[in-house]
Formats: structure tokens, C-alpha cells, sequence
């Protein structure tokens, strides 16, 4: 009788060593996926459209910094791919007025754009 206490007692701490030993090992996998970093061409021009981009990637769930470089036109994106997505990310660049790579720029956010930050507008930063 007493063995087969022990015996529980010791299956029963095993298990739940177990079950911590399993949290903290997918703990840990969480954590290195937490963030991830893409980079993405876009058709913006100037310190305006910088501003816009990344005031507007600010709002995107999961995005943890957004910085475009104006003369290579690629704004890196650090997000969380457990709250968002590249084909996110992307949607909300268009949907502001710009070219996300194969993503063309929604009409309605590019006609919103001043003359300068459009296509083929006057340069200036």
C-alpha cells in the first residue's frame, strides 16, 4: 500500500516536471519567433511620404517599428508574425497611397496624396 502511494506520489511529480519542462521549452520557441523583420520596396519619394508610411504602419496591430529610407525606398518592418503579416503589412502601404512591392497602391488612398508624393511628382525632402 505504501509502495503504490509512493509510486503515484513519484508518477504524478514526474508528470507535472513534465508539463513545466514542455511550457518553458515552447516558452522559449515564442520567444524567438516574437519578432520578425522584412523589408519592402515601395514608390515613396520624399520625407512626406516617410512620415505617412511609417505614422500609418505605427496603427497595423503587431508592428513594432516601422523606418523607411527615402533614397532606396524600402521601409524595414519589425512586427510580430503572431499579430500580422507580410500580406498585411503590404495592404496597409497601398491602402495609404503607395506601391508595396507586387502591391499596387490602393486608388483611393493615392488620390489622397498630395501632387508631390504621387508618381513621377517633384521631388523634395
Amino acid at each position: 500500500m505504501l509502495r503504490n502511494l509512493f509510486l503515484t506520489a513519484l508518477t504524478s511529480l514526474m508528470l507535472v516536471g513534465n508539463l513545466f519542462a514542455g511550457t518553458a521549452t515552447r516558452g522559449n520557441t515564442l520567444r524567438d519567433d516574437k519578432e520578425k523583420e522584412i523589408k519592402i520596396k515601395t514608390s515613396a519619394v520624399c520625407t512626406m511620404c516617410k512620415a505617412r508610411i511609417e505614422r500609418n504602419l505605427a496603427f497595423e496591430k503587431g508592428v513594432k517599428e516601422a523606418d523607411l529610407d527615402v533614397k532606396t525606398k524600402v521601409v524595414t518592418i519589425k512586427y510580430n508574425p503572431a499579430k500580422t503579416d507580410v500580406a498585411k503589412l503590404k495592404a496597409n502601404i497601398s491602402k495609404t497611397g503607395y506601391d508595396a512591392e507586387e502591391v499596387p497602391a490602393d486608388e483611393a488612398g493615392y488620390n489622397k496624396l498630395p501632387s508631390c508624393c504621387k508618381k513621377g511628382g517633384m521631388a523634395h525632402q
